[in-house]
């Protein structure tokens, strides 16, 4: 199947239409959208629609990330972040005890933080309780924070160590103390695509249908996701994208809609002397990709999934700041801590301040306004000062901690034993 030639005239037609009518070849007309006047008309109608839908302020959440182990049973193609234990960068695999997971989450909250995600690899030799007991033991140091965790693989993994149904397992993890799943191991939402970036990774129906399980067994909500900018076509975006929307429309399960730029700096996937190496492999979307994707994922989501998201570390504040007028409403965290990009090469920092946000938003245009929210999108406050602000650029780092920096610490060292993943919180 191949796309349909896009015009201008064409353009017009299909942005004529309610989002609940575009199909397939209406959203692959508008991403192949070339000369500057259709492409400046998509984006224009994208934003209109991002005021209709979410209004003039531009949201963010006080956050943490922990990637709390880079080791992983599996070898996907696009990811530069984890490592084998048994492998060449043995020496760089390192698994956070729980002693300081619970630290990292403790200091968050100290900084304002409202909401902790934690995702990691899939670490060899764990027990299906791992995650249930990272979970806990996040909630006892910071009752109050709001739990963001475990991507639908991680969930996958955790059930079939622990020998149970998914949906039983998502029920454990929601007594755990787990609030939300950040919906990512999404990538790309075609089987035949993700054959190729990642075989052996969470099936299409096994992510659509943890999904659906995480609201309607569990009671969780969950954000959404795509990895562009590889191998994909129109097509499989477009296709992504009604996935997507189709789940929404039946179980109102997502929060927000994340276009994922691909990095490639450190893909293993772009690697000619890697063998997962993929000759028709891209390095990454162009702006010109970036702004189109963005705008259509308004476009075709419509009132179903009002957020879209511009990721800050992959976009960069500049790229931030023109996808804030592509159909974008939304910042994501400030993080603190970033590991999977950094990991592929982006070069944008792990802390973005809300001092830094408000420059960003400033420059999206006069009417924009910064609001902090919380995981669910409910509105905290217009943003004054925070203590984060004093950390900006280079003293990230050295406050946070980094991905480079536990790569090369014996510290944390990771033990290929069920040991490793033992550790309590004293």
């Amino acid at each position: 199947m191949s796309c349909p030639a896009t015009t201008a005239s064409s353009i017009r037609n299909i942005l004529r239409k309610a989002s609940k009518h575009h199909e397939i070849d209406d959203l692959c007309k508008l991403l192949l959208a070339r000369d500057s006047e259709s492409v400046a008309e998509v984006v224009r109608f994208a934003d209109s629609l991002r005021r209709e839908q979410a209004g003039d302020a531009v949201s963010f959440v006080v956050n943490r990330n922990i990637n709390f182990t880079n080791a992983c049973v599996k070898r996907c193609g696009f990811c530069a972040f984890s490592r084998t234990p048994k492998g060449s960068q043995k020496g760089e695999t390192y698994l956070l005890p729980l002693e300081e997971i619970a630290a990292r989450a403790v200091e968050a909250r100290r900084l304002g933080a409202t909401e902790i995600c934690v995702q990691a690899g899939l670490p060899p030799g764990a027990k299906g309780d791992l995650y249930i007991r990272v979970a806990e033991c996040i909630k006892r140091a910071v009752p109050d924070i709001h739990l963001h965790a475990f991507s639908p693989e991680e969930v996958l993994y955790g059930a079939r160590l622990s020998r149970v149904a998914t949906s039983e397992y998502l029920k454990l993890l929601r007594a755990a103390g787990v609030d939300s799943l950040p919906g990512t191991a999404a990538e790309i939402l075609v089987q035949e695509v993700r054959d190729k970036i990642s075989p052996g990774r969470i099936t299409v129906q096994e992510w659509v249908r943890i999904a659906k399980e995480a609201h309607t067994v569990a009671g969780m909500r969950m954000t959404s996701t795509m990895m562009f900018g590889h191998i994909e076509t129109p097509i499989d975006i477009a296709r992504h994208l009604l996935t997507i929307r189709s789940i929404q429309e039946e179980t109102r399960v997502f929060t927000e809609f994340v276009p994922l730029s691909f990095v490639h700096w450190e893909a293993p996937i772009c690697k000619k002397e890697d063998g997962r190496y993929l000759r028709e492999c891209r390095s990454g979307p162009s702006f010109h990709e970036r702004l189109l994707v963005h705008a259509v994922s308004r476009i075709a989501l419509g009132d179903g999934i009002r957020n879209i998201q511009c990721s800050w570390p992959k976009e960069s504040p500049k790229g931030s700041v023109l996808l804030l007028q592509a159909g974008c409403n939304d910042l994501g965290g400030t993080l603190m801590n970033e590991s999977i990009s950094a990991a592929a090469g982006a070069r944008h920092g792990q802390l973005l301040t809300p001092a830094q946000m408000h420059r960003i938003v400033a420059e999206a245009g006069p009417e924009r306004h910064l609001l902090q929210r919380d995981t669910m999108y409910g509105i905290i406050d217009r943003v004054s000062n925070s203590p984060l602000d004093e950390f900006a650029n280079e003293k990230a780092d050295s406050k946070f901690g980094s991905f480079h920096s536990l790569l090369s610490s014996d510290s944390f060292r990771f033990h290929s034993t069920a040991r490793s993943c033992d550790t309590e919180v004293r």
